[in-house]
This record gives C-alpha cells, sequence and structure tokens, in this order.
C-alpha cells in the first residue's frame, strides 16, 4: 500500500495579518459554553527525549547504512534530472540505481536547518519545527470516513471542510494537516485544489500541500504565492509536504517530481520512507533502521541538490505486519523501538524528525482504537518528535478517518501537551506553603494554595466521564465514542470562519477557476 494514497496522503505580512482569527475567537469567548477552548501554541518540550540506543549502537546502524548507500544503492527512478544532479554531485550512476560515496549525503545535508519556522497566515499560529518542539498534526490520506450517523462510506469535500474546521477549533492541534481525507466527489486533477483553499480559507494554522503530482505541487506554491505574497513565499516556509520513499531503496518520479518543486521554491519536505516491517524493510529492528536512515539520507540530501538551505526532516513511517495475514498492525513494541531509534538517528545529523500519532487498526472508535493509539502517541512525545502526523482521526490503519476517533484523539493530545511541560519548580511549583498550612492529619481541599490553583492543577478531560455511576446513568449512559460524537456536533455547529482578505479570497478563487477550466473532469 503507498504511503502517498492511503495511509499517508495524498504583500506578506500587512495582508497576512488582515487573516487572524481574532474576532472569531473573541466573538465565540463573548457567546461562552460551547466551545472549544483557548488554543494552545505547539509544544515547546521541558521532558528529556527517550533514547534506546547507546553510542555503540547507534554508531553501527549508521555505519550499515552507510554500505546500503555505497554498495547496495537507491534508486531514482524516470527522473533523468535527479540522475544528473547525482551525478554531479559525485555519485556513481549504474542505470536508475545511484551509489553513494561514504560521507557524500552527510556533507550536502549540512546545508539543511536544523529547525525552521512554518509560517501561518495568522503569525500567532506559525509553528517551530525542531529542536525541542512538537507540533501534531491531524491524520492525512484516508479514502473512507466513519461519519457522525455511524456510516462507514467514501469521503466528501463536505467531510474533508468538517476535518479542517475541527482541528481549527481544536485547542491542542497546532497544525490543519494535508489530505485529512480524501474527497473522493472530487475530480482527482481538480481535488488539490479545493484542498489547499479549504486549508486557506477554513482555518489559519499552518497546512501542508499537495504531492500527488508535479503541477500539483507547482499549484500549491502558486495559491501561497496569493496568499503569502511571493517574495515572503521565496524566503520563508509557509507549505510542509509529505514525500514518501517507495520502500525499499526506491524513489519515484512522482515523489521526485514533487520534491523538486517545493523545495526549488525553498518550502519544507518531509522524506518518510514508508515501512511495514516484514514487507517493505527487514523484520528485525536494527535492519528497518539501517534502511529508514539509508533512505532518509538519500532523500533529504537530494532536496539540498536542488537548493541548498530548503528545509527537511527526516521522517519514518514504522508500522509492523501480521505474519500470519500481511495486515499492518499498530501499537506493537518494534514500531515504537523503529521511532524511539529513528529519533536518535535524526538527531545526530541534526534534521527535524517526525513520526508516530495516534495509530491503530481498529475499524471503529474502540477499547482496540485507544490502547494502539496511546502505545503509539506516547512513543511519539516521549521519542522528542517534531512534527506528528496522524495524530487526531486515524481509523482502521489509515483507510477511515472518523470523527469521534478524531475528537478522543484531540483530548489525548492535550494530555501530552501537559505532560510534555515537565515538573514546576517554581515556589508555586514547590507548595511549600501549602504544606505547612495543612500540617499533619489535615487536607488540602481548602487551602489557600488549592484554591489558588484549583483551576489549573490538573488536565481536564472534554471526554472522560469521571462522575458516580449514578449520575453516569442519569445522564444516558453514555459511552466515550457517544459524548465524543455530540462535542463534534456542537463544535461544528459554533464554527465560524477566520477572517481572510476579500482581495485574496478572489485571488485563490480566480486561479482555481482558471485551472479547472484548463482540464476535463478525471476520475482516475
Amino acid at each position: 500500500m503507498d504511503d502517498r494514497t492511503s495511509p499517508e496522503q495524498d504583500a506578506g505580512g500587512a495582508r497576512r495579518g488582515r487573516g487572524s482569527a481574532g474576532g472569531a475567537a473573541a466573538r465565540r469567548a463573548a457567546r461562552g459554553g460551547g466551545g472549544p477552548g483557548q488554543s494552545l501554541t505547539y509544544i515547546r518540550r521541558l521532558i528529556k527525549p527517550y533514547e534506546v540506543l547507546d553510542e555503540e549502537g547507534i554508531s553501527l546502524i549508521e555505519a550499515n547504512a552507510d554500505r546500503v548507500l555505497e554498495e547496495i544503492g537507491i534508486e531514482f527512478r524516470d527522473d533523468a534530472e535527479a540522475l544528473e544532479l547525482w551525478k554531479e554531485a559525485g555519485a556513481d550512476i549504474k542505470g536508475e540505481r545511484v551509489h553513494f560515496p561514504k560521507g557524500l549525503c552527510r556533507e550536502l545535508l549540512k546545508s539543511a536547518p536544523a529547525q525552521f519556522t512554518q509560517h501561518a497566515r495568522n503569525p500567532a499560529r506559525s509553528v517551530e519545527i525542531g529542536g525541542d518542539n512538537t507540533v501534531f498534526v491531524p491524520v492525512y490520506g484516508p479514502p473512507f470516513v466513519r461519519d457522525l450517523d455511524g456510516n462507514r462510506r467514501y469521503a466528501t469535500l463536505e467531510d474533508f471542510r468538517n476535518f479542517v474546521k475541527l482541528a481549527y477549533m481544536a485547542p491542542s492541534i497546532h497544525h490543519s494537516g494535508g489530505t485529512v481525507c480524501e474527497p473522493v466527489d472530487v475530480p482527482v486533477n481538480k481535488r488539490h485544489l479545493d484542498m489547499v483553499f479549504s486549508h486557506m480559507r477554513y482555518s489559519d494554522k499552518p497546512f501542508m500541500g499537495s504531492v500527488t503530482a508535479p503541477e500539483r505541487a507547482e499549484d500549491t506554491v502558486e495559491m501561497c504565492r496569493i496568499l503569502f505574497g511571493k517574495e515572503f513565499v521565496d524566503n520563508n516556509a509557509v507549505v510542509v509536504n509529505l514525500i514518501n520513499a517507495n520502500s525499499p531503496m526506491v524513489f519515484d518520479e512522482t515523489m521526485l517530481g514533487a520534491a523538486k518543486v517545493y523545495a526549488r521554491a525553498n518550502q519544507a519536505t518531509i522524506i518518510t520512507p514508508f515501512i511495514l516491517a516484514g514487507a517493505m524493510s527487514p523484520v528485525t529492528v536494527a535492519g528497518t533502521l539501517t534502511q529508514v536512515l539509508a533512505e532518509v539520507l538519500a532523500g533529504a540530501a537530494f532536496t539540498q541538490l536542488v537548493r541548498p538551505g530548503a528545509p527537511v526532516v527526516f521522517g519514518t513511517f514504522a508500522s509492523s505486519i501480521s505474519m500470519q495475514s500481511g495486515a499492518p498492525t499498530f501499537g506493537t513494541p518494534e514500531p515504537s523501538l523503529v521511532s524511539f531509534g529513528a529519533a536518535q538517528l535524526a538527531r545526530r545529523l541534526n534534521l527535524p524528525f517526525r513520526t508516530g500519532g495516534s495509530l491503530c487498526a481498529s475499524k471503529i472508535p474502540d477499547a482496540q482504537a485507544a490502547y494502539e493509539s496511546a502505545n503509539t502517541l506516547n512513543t511519539t512525545v516521549l521519542a522528542g518528535t517534531n512534527f506528528v502526523l496522524h495524530a487526531a482521526g486515524w481509523l482502521e490503519g489509515g483507510l477511515s478517518a472518523c470523527y469521534e476517533k478524531f475528537m478522543m484523539d484531540i483530548d489525548q493530545l492535550g494530555m501530552q501537551q501537559k505532560m510534555a511541560e515537565g515538573v514546576d519548580l517554581s515556589e508555586n511549583g514547590q507548595a511549600m506553603d501549602a504544606i505547612a498550612e495543612v500540617g499533619p492529619g489535615s487536607h488540602y481541599l481548602g487551602c489557600n494554595h488549592t484554591q489558588a490553583n484549583f483551576q489549573t492543577a490538573f488536565y481536564r478531560s472534554s471526554i472522560a466521564d469521571n462522575n458516580s455511576f449514578e449520575q453516569w446513568q442519569a445522564e444516558g449512559e453514555k459511552r466515550a465514542e457517544e459524548r465524543a460524537n455530540l462535542l463534534a456536533r456542537k463544535w461544528l455547529e459554533t464554527y465560524e470562519a477566520p477572517d481572510l482578505d476579500p482581495g485574496i479570497h478572489d485571488g485563490l478563487r480566480d486561479f482555481m477557476a482558471k485551472k479547472k477550466e484548463s482540464m476535463p473532469d478525471a476520475f482516475t
């Protein structure tokens, strides 16, 4: 299964300032109730990343990856320009297979930034990708949705817009994402225009671009120039884009074409081997890490051949397969170890890192979905991941985007954001005045410190029911997914679009109309 099409895909400052969401947010706050709450900025982690490899282990993986690059090579298929660029850089070209002298890729990657800003049209929503920062991003690529009426069906453009709206309203989602679901009711050759426009119109958070064809990547860049201004786009990253290796050890012409478009425009790419271990990589953690590193080194270095300094992210999508059925599995130990190890390798390369999310194989938002998603998400955060794709809404191995799962996931993301703040060691955090006031044998419920901190002391879930059995019964005995369903409906009913400059809006609409008129509809 290709990562692009199912589990993973598919005037400057003054003008941008007028596109902010401040007015709509203020109106929601004034109404009170029913809203999603105050938006959170991207995470600045204060907890150290967890590491599974010592120096000897990580050096071994790096040495093995160098052997793969030099002795086995990586194929760059159906792209003569890519092969010529590698030849000029000193690689050995044999047909479409590129063999890399030891150290070549790492030397090229010295021009890639360790951290970069992805600008949003509302500057307050811009995110820092890299370093100690974590950005949560919605699900990407499902052709199906599980809708609010409990039906599994093909996704539509209305579903796409709904997920963009929910991500915009979600405090713990920092990014609008990309192909949050595949709107199959729109022609294949035109739907990228509607998707990119939806991110620009219905949200003011950062977003991802189209990669399903080089010309669709070009359209994304042109729409960004309308939204942000041409000069601003040339000098700043305003869109992040998913470039998948066709594992094992192949980059095809579609991904290479999109990567070239975005790198030349100085826009960010995430080079991601799509790994189902046992099918697309070896069954072992060390073997998978070796292949992941080799593929990322080749793909990320290629972006620097196209334009030195273009932002690039070390990505990995790691899962294993059932050796009985061949189906992908999630939330299991081995992919977690791959994610931990890959994060270490990314830090060694001084590149931002992407992995993980709230992944599961369950067909409905049940206990299996919760366990598998929690196992994956905990690993993702503890690994020190910078860009977390599929953080909310993923179901059925990425084949479905689910409204209830989306709401349940964003609740968990809020908890992870709290976790990443670490331990408060300020005077208030030490709470010595509370300990002295209460003394032995009493309780803290009424002390001054508790009264001053009770509203923010603990994370309060928007989904979990912590009331008595009797109260739960009186309120209809609702399951978690039922509460999530009601919350999603409430948010969509109260949604208000962020302001967008009318001139920019009309410019985007005109561009889309001309592009659509230039070609007949195609559904394949």
